[in-house]
């Protein structure tokens, strides 16, 4: 079956690389492609949110953080519905939004692919606090947290998750995500 048969096939909301490595790949419509280049314009910390309970040890890379309110301390997470990782987090109802330094650019690229989760929690240096959720030792910040609800938006579930602990080390500088690559900040002078 050729690719434009399989496009057919799958209702025209997928593709396949013309190299035969036959990985489906969403197509996406002019405002979705517009939608994603806007994003990419909008300058986020990176951070690695990690997880530990019954269901198992898990960590991924995200930029889709944001603080809710301070009363009580609840910060969102948002998590992609088909991600290997989401039962998991699902299951465990406890998260730590680890915010990443200048010097995590490797630690984020790791947490941000396909590498084993083994190899992925032998790098770096982890420690726990309230939750059992994994805590970078020398991340900028640590938010603990416990999910307090979960809620569905397209593909992705946005976790609500209350701050239990915080770990700061102000020191760091930030490591950025802009322009579909990282960067630092650096004060501007008045």
């Amino acid at each position: 079956m050729n690719s434009l048969n399989i496009e057919k096939a799958l209702g025209g909301t997928a593709r396949i690389k013309s190299d035969s490595t036959q990985l489906l790949k969403p197509k996406l419509n002019e405002t979705q492609q517009n939608y994603r280049n806007a994003m990419s314009n909008l300058a986020a910390a990176v951070n690695i949110i990690t997880t530990d309970g019954a269901a198992g040890k898990a960590g991924f890379t995200a930029s889709a953080v944001c603080s809710v309110t301070d009363t009580p301390p609840t910060l969102l997470v948002c998590l992609n519905k088909n991600a290997s990782v989401y039962q998991t987090f699902k299951n465990n109802k406890v998260l730590c939004v680890n915010t990443l330094a200048l010097e995590h650019r490797e630690l984020s690229n790791l947490f941000g692919g396909k590498t084993p989760m083994p190899e992925r929690f032998a790098q770096g240096n982890w420690t726990t606090l309230t939750t059992g959720s994994p805590v970078l030792e020398d991340a900028i910040l640590s938010f603990d947290c416990e999910v307090k609800a979960i809620n569905t938006v397209g593909t992705h579930d946005i976790f609500i998750c209350e701050v239990v602990n915080i770990r700061h080390k102000p020191e760091s500088q930030s490591l950025v995500y802009f322009n579909r690559d990282y960067h630092q900040l650096s004060k501007v002078n008045h």
